[in-house]
C-alpha cells in the first residue's frame, strides 16, 4: 500500500484537542465585547460548545483564542412582558424545551426542542449558539423563523435587531458582525386563533435532520387569516414556503388545501443528496410533512390559552461566583497552565491545566476514574456522561477549565459509603442491562439524572432521556426494564 493511501485513511484523535489556544473567561458583557474586537479574526465564542469543541477536534478549525460567555451575567433566561417573549442567548435548548409559557403559545418552538439531539446536547447547548451557527438542519431556526422572531445582536457600537431570514446568509454563514454577539431572541406574543407546530424526520432519535417543517397559522371561524411555513434541511439555509402560505391564505381549511400547499412547497424547497436522505425523498416526505404540520397547527389555533406566561423575568445572572466571590476576569495563554478547582464524587482536588485540556482527560489521568469512557470523542455516544453540578454533561465536549469550581460526579460516586452499589446499578445488574459494560457508565448517570428530575417516568420518558445513549451491544429494552424497576410509580410489590 503506498504512502499517499495510508496517509488518506488517518483518523483525528479525538479524545484529545490537539490544537493550542488562548483561553478567556470574561466577568461581564461589555468585558467579552472589548475581548472579541481586541481579538479580532482570531476569536471563537464558547457557549455550550457542543459544536465548537467538535469542531476544533476535528481540526475544522484552527482557533487562536476560545472567548468563554457561559458564566458572563444577563444573557440567560425567559422573560415575558409587553406583549412579547425575550429569550436570553445563553438559555440551554432544554430550558426552552420545558418552559410552561413557551409550550403554552409557541408550540412549535418547544417542539423543535425537544426533537433537538441528544438530552445532554440539549442541556449544553444554547439556543444563540444553535443559531449561530447557521445550519440548514437545524431544528431551532424553522420554528423561530415561523414564529417571526427577532434577533437582537450587540457590539460596542450599538445594537440592531435582524429577522431570523436577515440573519441566514448561508450553510455555516450568518449576519453576525465581527465582534458583535447575540443578546436574545424576541418573540410577538401571539394573537387569539394562532396555533403552531413543528415535525422532524430523522433516521434515529437524536440525529440531524433529514426534513423537518415549522407552521404557524392564524384563523378565525373555518378561514385561515395567516400562515408561515418555514423548512430546514431542504435548501442551504433554513427557508419560508412563500409560495405554499399563498395557496392558505384567506380559504377554509381543508386536508385536501393542506395536501396541495405541501404539493407546492415540495417545488419550492432546494434539496440536495447527502449521506442523510437523497434530494428526490425530501421532496417526496415535504409534501407530507407540510400536510400533518399544517392539519397540527389548524387544531391548536381554535384552542383557548390554557397557562399564563409561566416565567416571570430573565435570570438576570450575579456579579459573584459559586463562591460568593466577585467576578473577575481570567485569561490564560495557550501555553500557560491554570489552577483550577474540582469537587469530584465529594473530594475537593486541584489541578494545573491548559486551556485546552479536557475534562474527560482530567478525569480519567489525574484521577484514574475510568469508568467515565472514551467513546466517540464528539458528543454521540453519551459513554463519557457524568453530572456537573448535577447537570448531565458530556465530558469529551467540556474543558477542564471552563468547569472551574464546579461539583462533579462520575459512576465511581454513586457507590456508597460502605462500597455498597446505588440501587439503580443493583437493577442494571438484576435485569441483564449491563451486557458488555462499556457504556453503561452513562446510562447510569442518564438514569440517575432522569429518576431525580421525574421519579415516577413512564417508558417513553426513559427511552426519550437516554435517546443520546448508544448501546454497543443493542438491546435497550432490558435497560429500560432496569430503569423502570426504580420508579416511584411501581407498586413495593413489583420492586421487590
Amino acid at each position: 500500500m503506498s504512502e499517499e493511501i495510508v496517509h488518506e485513511h488517518q483518523m483525528t484523535n479525538t479524545h484529545i484537542l490537539v490544537g493550542e489556544f488562548d483561553y478567556w473567561e470574561p466577568a461581564s458583557f461589555e468585558e467579552a465585547l472589548s475581548l472579541l474586537r481586541a481579538n479580532t479574526g482570531r476569536a471563537h465564542v464558547l457557549a455550550g460548545g457542543t459544536n465548537l469543541i467538535t469542531w476544533i477536534k476535528m481540526e475544522r478549525l484552527a482557533v487562536g483564542c476560545v472567548i468563554n460567555i457561559g458564566k458572563v451575567p444577563g444573557l440567560a433566561g425567559i422573560a415575558s412582558g409587553d406583549g412579547k417573549l425575550d429569550i436570553g442567548a445563553l438559555t440551554t435548548i432544554r430550558a426552552i424545551r420545558n418552559d410552561p409559557a413557551i409550550q403554552a403559545q409557541y408550540a412549535a418552538l418547544a417542539e423543535a426542542c425537544a426533537a433537538f439531539g441528544s438530552t445532554q446536547i440539549q442541556m449544553m447547548g444554547t439556543i444563540g449558539g444553535n443559531l449561530c451557527n447557521g445550519s440548514p438542519a437545524s431544528d431551532t431556526v424553522p420554528a423561530l423563523l415561523a414564529l417571526d422572531a427577532q434577533l437582537v445582536l450587540a457590539g460596542l457600537d450599538g445594537e440592531r435587531t435582524l429577522s431570523v431570514e436577515e440573519f441566514l446568509v448561508g450553510p455555516g454563514k450568518t449576519a453576525l458582525r465581527e465582534g458583535e454577539l447575540l443578546v436574545s431572541i424576541r418573540l410577538q406574543r401571539p394573537q387569539p386563533g394562532t396555533g403552531s407546530a413543528f415535525i422532524k424526520i430523522s433516521r434515529v432519535a437524536a440525529d440531524l435532520a433529514k426534513a423537518n417543517a415549522a407552521a404557524v397559522l392564524a384563523r378565525e371561524g373555518d378561514r385561515i387569516t395567516a400562515c408561515r411555513l418555514a423548512f430546514g434541511s431542504v435548501g442551504p439555509t433554513v427557508l419560508r414556503a412563500w409560495k405554499a402560505e399563498e395557496v392558505f391564505l384567506g380559504q377554509p381549511f381543508s386536508p385536501e388545501l393542506a395536501l396541495e400547499a405541501g404539493r407546492v412547497a415540495s417545488q419550492e424547497i432546494q434539496p440536495i443528496d447527502d449521506v442523510r436522505s437523497t434530494a428526490w425523498y425530501r421532496r417526496e416526505v415535504v409534501e407530507a410533512l407540510t400536510h400533518d404540520v399544517l392539519q397540527l397547527a389548524w387544531e391548536r389555533a381554535g384552542e383557548q390559552e390554557g397557562r399564563g406566561d409561566g416565567e416571570t423575568g430573565r435570570q438576570a445572572g450575579t456579579e459573584t461566583d459559586a463562591q460568593g466571590n466577585a467576578r473577575i476576569t481570567h485569561h490564560v495563554s495557550r501555553s500557560a497552565e491554570h489552577d483550577i478547582k474540582l469537587t469530584v464524587n465529594g473530594v475537593e482536588h486541584r489541578f494545573k491545566v491548559k486551556p485546552n485540556k479536557l475534562l474527560l482527560n482530567v478525569l480519567r489521568e489525574r484521577l484514574h476514574l475510568t469508568g467515565t469512557k472514551y467513546g466517540c470523542g464528539i458528543g454521540e455516544c453519551g459513554a463519557c456522561t457524568v453530572l456537573l453540578d448535577g447537570r448531565p454533561t458530556l465530558a469529551c465536549l467540556t474543558l477542564a477549565i471552563a468547569a472551574d469550581g464546579s461539583e462533579v460526579l462520575t459512576v465511581e460516586g454513586l457507590e456508597g459509603p460502605g462500597g455498597e452499589l446505588d440501587p439503580l446499578q443493583e437493577a442494571f445488574i438484576e435485569h441483564a442491562a449491563f451486557q458488555c459494560g462499556y457504556c453503561t457508565p452513562g446510562m447510569l448517570m442518564m438514569s440517575k439524572n432522569l429518576l431525580q428530575e421525574n421519579p415516577s417516568p413512564t417508558e417513553n420518558d426513559i427511552r426519550d432521556h437516554l435517546k443520546g445513549n448508544r448501546c454497543r451491544c443493542t438491546g435497550f429494552a432490558s435497560i429500560v426494564r432496569a430503569v423502570s424497576s426504580c420508579t416511584h410509580s411501581r407498586a413495593p410489590e413489583e420492586q421487590m
